[in-house]
């Protein structure tokens, strides 16, 4: 092909698609084994220095914040992230974990963007960035998915997304128009979380789905935490909300209000009050800090953190919930 353009932004990760249809063919097991494990030990067994991870959810929704926060205390260093994000990636961030980016969106939605992806940018934290649109981001995940190294599009041709990205235009052979062509995207870790899952990592979602099939499919290690862990018989009586098998699965975290302060769709609302808190705190170093020390470092684990923020409190989120 003739690459007419280059977008000016650093591919974080070179995909090599024949390796990693490999690993899926060799390193993942089509066995149904018994895959539960704690926020500590699958976050131990697999993120590491160094690796490309990435997080699925919309927005607040669905928001993996009991992994997320035990990855902050677990603290591994260097690595590099790609996914939207709003609460997940600006605690990473305030940690000083990440060393690259692969940004498509960052931000406190209503609340405002990110005073902590400022700092890590405009300090050189975070040495490396590359911008991509959402779609993109999602498009990436779905070339990973299918097994190919690109996917074309016309979305990002002509704007400065497509400028600070690291795509490429060519002419289409077939056409001799210009086409956009996104890398595929493959992840070291990828985290998701959901409704319910069975032991062995079937996983079911309500509501908006966000892209959990794509990252689900182009990741090499994927955690899962969910809401409940139920019966493999009661997966199989819906088996149409099965959006991630078993076999993509490599740990199963039992975490009722994994989400929070984020929220689950019919099981609890959006912590506002507890959003805030951290709105307000990240505006400054000191204040960031403080934070991390009160409802990460200062507690043991996902159970502890609950019981910091108080029964009375998820009790009102979850009556919330019911009342839309």
């Amino acid at each position: 092909m003739h690459v007419l353009e280059e977008g000016r932004g650093e591919l974080i990760q070179v995909p090599d698609i024949e390796a990693f249809r490999e690993w899926n063919r060799t390193r993942k097991s089509r066995r149904l084994e018994d895959k539960r494990m704690t926020e500590q030990e699958a976050i131990r067994a697999f993120v590491t220095d160094g690796c490309y991870i990435g997080t699925e959810l919309y927005g607040t929704v669905r928001c993996p914040m009991s992994l997320s926060r035990e990855v902050v205390r677990q603290s591994p260093k260097n690595l590099r992230v790609a996914g939207q994000g709003v609460l997940e990636l600006d605690l990473w961030l305030a940690a000083g974990l990440v060393e690259a980016l692969d940004i498509t969106y960052i931000g406190l939605e209503v609340y405002g963007t990110s005073h902590v992806l400022r700092r890590a940018v405009e300090s050189q934290q975070v040495k490396r960035t590359a911008e991509w649109s959402n779609a993109a981001i999602s498009w990436r995940l779905k070339a990973a998915a299918m097994g190919i190294p690109f996917l074309p599009i016309r979305s990002m041709l002509g704007t400065d997304t497509f400028r600070y990205s690291a795509a490429k235009v060519v002419e289409d052979p077939f056409t001799h128009q210009k086409i956009c062509l996104l890398p595929a995207l493959i992840l070291d870790v990828g985290l998701i979380h959901v409704h319910r899952a069975d032991r062995f990592g079937n996983a079911q979602i309500e509501g908006i789905s966000g892209f959990a099939f794509e990252l689900a499919r182009a990741s090499k290690r994927l955690i899962i935490s969910a809401e409940e862990i139920v019966e493999t018989e009661q997966i199989r009586q819906y088996p149409d909300r099965t959006i991630i098998p078993y076999y993509l699965v490599d740990a199963v975290v039992h975490a009722p209000f994994g989400s929070h302060p984020g929220e689950m769709v019919y099981v609890y609302a959006r912590d506002e009050e507890e959003i805030r808190a951290w709105v307000e705190a990240s505006q400054t170093v000191d204040g960031a800090s403080g934070y991390l020390n009160r409802f990460i470092h200062s507690v043991p684990d996902h159970m502890a953190y609950l019981n910091l923020i108080g029964e009375e409190r998820l009790a009102k989120l979850r009556g919330e919930a019911e009342r839309r």
